[in-house]
């Protein structure tokens, strides 16, 4: 079978650029940017490394095989055809899902239904609805493209963070807003209103060049594909990068607080994290040049009531300007009227991203003067 397949990378839309950045800085080939996500050149080695490597991606997904299809008979007869022993496995089971757009076929369940049976009944591998292997079929005009996913659960599970808050971020968004903000690993970072500490986290791992996935199972380990020696291989840790930086949260919820410690102990990166118990207007900058302020607070839209949060932007924003001049701020609000409630200048607005039934925007500011 070829070894040179387009892998896409699905993104959380508005966030393809910085994605796509970060899969061109990360020496991937290929890279283009495309709705909802970012395609990309490369063979089973590269997926795996992108599940690995990339901080931004949701989930990797290869596209391995594609023919026309006019009609279900159509479909039955070339999807016999393709080599799934060449990708998956009979003893292991696979669920299968379609869409069908512009096209003759139309009906997805089933056209999935028959791409199913032409597994089972040339490779003998068993359907499962609850399966973590998913073939993921899209007919678009007539022409049918077969791709797996190799991620499994949702790359934002990175497998440290397992207490959360009431409406935590995910690490994807988290590391794709802190790229948004020019973040690089050498600029202290410090959030406010932390929670589970999700900014804090991602910042030390960027910092320690920790990989994302370094500690989490992925679906393409139960692949005909799998190599274990080339996996270890890849996994192996670069050399040890010690942040000379301290990356700071704080938050009036000791529970969270408490929270966001065990986080940075499973993730590793404890002894470059420092977490506090104290509202907003209590918040100092660390010793040190200015750096990066990056906070998500409540949007009134499920925590919180709106009327009442004017006055805790409100704060926020003070205490920026009093205390933390020369730092810079990124924060992220579903609420133009309550970015402004702060009082501060900010750059354009970033794109609105999708978080948890929601439509999110970056709001930026140059250096605090």
């Amino acid at each position: 079978m070829d070894t040179d397949f387009e892998i896409f990378l699905v993104a959380l839309p508005g966030l393809e650029p910085w994605l796509a950045a970060e899969a061109r800085a990360a020496g991937f080939a290929g890279v283009s940017e495309q709705p909802g996500g970012v395609a990309l050149r490369g063979g089973w080695a590269e997926a795996m490394r992108a599940n690995l490597s990339l901080r931004g991606a949701v989930r990797v997904l290869l596209r391995f095989a594609s023919f026309r299809a006019m009609h279900l008979a159509q479909l039955d007869k070339r999807a016999r055809k393709v080599d799934w022993a060449a990708v998956l496995r009979p003893d292991v089971p696979v669920k299968v899902e379609a869409v069908c757009r512009a096209s003759r076929i139309y009906h997805h369940k089933a056209a999935a239904q028959r791409i199913g049976r032409a597994i089972t009944e040339t490779l003998g591998a068993p359907l499962s609805e609850e399966a973590e292997l998913r073939i993921l079929a899209r007919i678009d005009d007539d022409l049918c493209t077969l791709s797996i996913d190799t991620s499994g659960e949702p790359l934002h599970r990175r497998g440290h963070k397992e207490a959360v808050g009431k409406a935590p971020l995910r690490e994807t968004m988290a590391a794709m807003f802190l790229a948004e903000c020019g973040f690089d690993g050498s600029q202290t970072v410090v959030d406010p209103m932390c929670g589970s500490g999700t900014f804090v986290l991602e910042a030390a791992e960027i910092a320690a060049g920790l990989m994302p996935g370094r500690s989490r199972a992925f679906a393409f380990e139960q692949l005909a594909t799998f190599d274990p020696a080339a996996w270890a291989a890849l996994k192996q840790p670069a050399p040890a990068r010690t942040p000379d930086l301290r990356f700071h949260g704080s938050d009036r919820d000791q529970g969270a607080v408490s929270s966001a410690r065990a986080n940075a102990a499973r993730a590793g990166v404890a002894d470059w994290c420092r977490f506090e118990c104290h509202a907003v207007s209590a918040a100092e900058p660390p010793p040190g040049p200015p750096g990066l302020v990056m906070v998500n607070p409540p949007y009134g839209a499920r925590i919180g009531d709106r009327k009442l949060l004017f006055g805790l932007y409100g704060a926020l924003g003070g205490v920026l300007k009093e205390r933390f001049r020369g730092w810079r701020l990124g924060m992220v609000t579903s609420d133009s009227g309550l970015a402004k409630a702060t009082g501060l200048a900010f750059l354009d607005p970033g794109p609105p991203v999708a978080h948890g039934g929601l439509k999110v925007t970056l709001w930026r500011t140059a250096p605090l003067p």
